[in-house]
């Protein structure tokens, strides 16, 4: 399984890094269960042109209005939107996983909802900051269910 992440504070950098271990050990279990791959993507990367089927994560950082009514303007993130953009990537992703803090209630994991909505790719699920060890669980149940159904199309 292939995951295109973004990491600003370091909790999606967290979630993604336990989420490589529980895929581990599921192999361990069941030689047919998915390892992770991981991509992330910073100011720093060159371009970077995904030709497989994969999965985005991404926190949410607005800056400005409520999200709902009043707009928002997304901060921090854009450098996945544009790698999204570029050369088309989206348009092998199956499907985006949601962060954020429960907090900011209405806001909570709208970074991933807006992507869906642009690229036309479905929400897989959302996590709160670092996430559970359910929380993982669930996540890699949902992307290899999403990624498998995404496989049978292509």
């Amino acid at each position: 399984m292939r995951i295109l992440f973004i990491s600003i504070s370091g909790n999606t950098r967290s979630f993604i890094k336990k989420l490589v271990a529980y895929a581990q050990k599921q192999q361990e279990k069941d030689q047919s269960a998915r390892l992770v791959e991981t991509t992330e993507v910073n100011n720093g990367n060159q371009l970077i042109e995904m030709k497989q089927p994969y999965a985005v994560l991404v926190p949410t950082y607005l800056d400005g209005g409520d999200g709902i009514t009043s707009g928002n303007h997304e901060i921090m993130t854009n450098e996945l939107r544009d790698t999204l953009e570029d050369n088309d990537n989206y348009r092998w992703c199956y499907g985006v996983v949601g962060s954020g803090n429960r907090n900011f209630n209405a806001q909570f994991g709208l970074t991933a909802k807006q992507y869906a909505s642009q690229f036309g790719f479905p929400v897989i699920d959302f996590y709160e900051l670092r996430g559970t060890s359910a929380d993982v669980a669930r996540v890699y149940q949902h992307l290899s269910e999403f990624q498998q159904r995404f496989e049978e199309k292509v």
